[in-house]
């Protein structure tokens, strides 16, 4: 209670105006409405038509299925929580954080070395689906697991001190990062694979910023971290020598997944195309958030059905269309508007900066691969993606409670 109340009171008046519009837009599609309102609403026809049949209607909520809007904003406690308790953290236990998803990023990695190699779905813990060679780790989507890493890859380069060349840390560090780049690879994720262009260009530029400094004169002339960079580069480029040398192997793994950036598929477009007749059908209500799936099957056109479901809209833009109307896309506006505020903001610290970039590379990367999937509807990514928005908000004191003072000095 004291945490939340702090929040409200200590923390910055947009990210808790923004925290608040968050958890309002489900809440307050779960509002009853009396028969004369949520009959007139766009795409309420089959909902009403069904209602009629066993009696006159009753009140109902502004979403089409209460039940999945509940589950969504029950899905919005642990990500609010870690916001509302993130903000007071220092700067020390941020990295702290760090290192620990970086910890989680290394043990889904290791899971996902028995899936690759095993047989018989070994250590697969959604076996509903099977993809032979595939590396999933905790997650049941490969796309999110590509997207978890490259988040944990970006905490990585971003958030960890340097170390000495070669010392212990620096060697655990390394292998981290090589063991998650080889992951990323072996998830066979098309955008995960392109994301990875984030934390390797941070991890240069930090390289040749700690080196300018490391010159400037009056300083002292360590450039421990720009021999490390010299030989990461050089490590890097015999891993691409070797990578090459492999996916020349017919039937390799690596030739798999070039082979997955020469897949033609039309299948996105297709969803994508029915589900802006849905969006359209239920502007600028809304079906309530959770209900892509609910309104898709009605709309989805003969043509375009398959043995395959759906699920998603495979572009969050459109699915929150569909979802939330106009409200949903403004408060998805105004967050990337406070992210770039809080990222600048943020720049202009020396001791934040870097975690700033982390940050803001998490939620680009998010942001980036919502064109094509849906990583903020995965718990784990969205708790992330909080986590991102801890690194970019600027800590703040924690004012204990006069309760709280007079128990300490007890």
């Amino acid at each position: 209670g004291d945490v939340i109340w702090g929040f409200v009171t200590k923390a910055p008046k947009g990210l808790v105006a923004l925290v608040i519009a968050t958890i309002a837009l489900p809440a307050i599609q779960l509002v009853p409405l009396p028969p004369a309102v949520w009959t007139t609403l766009p795409g309420r026809e089959l909902v009403s038509e069904a209602v009629n049949m066993f009696g006159a209607p009753g009140w109902r909520a502004v979403t089409v299925n209460s039940a999945r809007t509940l589950v969504a904003l029950i899905g919005l406690v642990v990500p609010v929580t870690i916001v509302a308790a993130g903000v007071f953290l220092s700067e020390d236990a941020r990295q702290r954080i760090a290192v620990a998803y970086v910890a989680l990023g290394v043990a889904s990695v290791l899971l996902g070395a028995f899936q690759v190699m095993g047989t018989n779905q070994v250590g697969l813990l959604y076996p509903e689906n099977p993809l032979p060679g595939v590396l999933f780790g905790f997650f049941a989507n490969r796309n999110s697991v590509a997207v978890f890493l490259v988040s944990c890859l970006l905490l990585l380069v971003c958030c960890f001190p340097p170390q000495r060349l070669l010392s212990p840390r620096w060697t655990v560090q390394f292998l981290s990062g090589v063991l998650m780049v080889v992951a990323v690879v072996l998830t066979q994720s098309r955008t995960g694979i392109t994301l990875l262009s984030l934390p390797f260009s941070l991890a240069l530029l930090r390289t040749f910023s700690q080196r300018s400094q490391a010159k400037r004169p009056g300083q002292e002339q360590d450039l421990s971290f720009g021999r490390m960079g010299r030989v990461g580069i050089i490590l890097a480029a015999a891993a691409a020598l070797g990578l090459a040398s492999v996916a020349a192997i017919p039937g390799s793994r690596l030739d798999t997944v070039i082979a997955r950036f020469e897949e033609d598929t039309q299948r996105r477009p297709e969803i994508w195309e029915n589900a802006r007749y849905s969006a359209e059908r239920f502007w600028p209500a809304g079906a309530g958030m959770g209900n892509f799936d609910e309104v898709y099957q009605v709309d989805e056109s003969l043509e375009h059905i398959s043995i395959r479901r759906a699920g998603r809209a495979h572009n969050e833009i459109l699915e929150l269309a569909i979802e939330a109307g106009p409200f949903g896309l403004i408060l998805l506006a105004a967050w990337c508007i406070w992210a770039l505020s809080a990222g600048w903001a943020a720049m202009q610290d020396e001791r934040r900066r870097w975690q700033a970039l982390a940050g803001g590379g998490i939620l680009l990367a998010s942001a980036l691969q919502s064109l094509l999937d849906f990583p903020l509807r995965n718990q784990t990514m969205l708790c992330m993606a909080a986590f991102a928005v801890i690194l970019l908000a600027p800590p703040v004191r924690f004012a204990q409670t006069p309760a709280h003072n007079e128990g300490a000095t007890a």
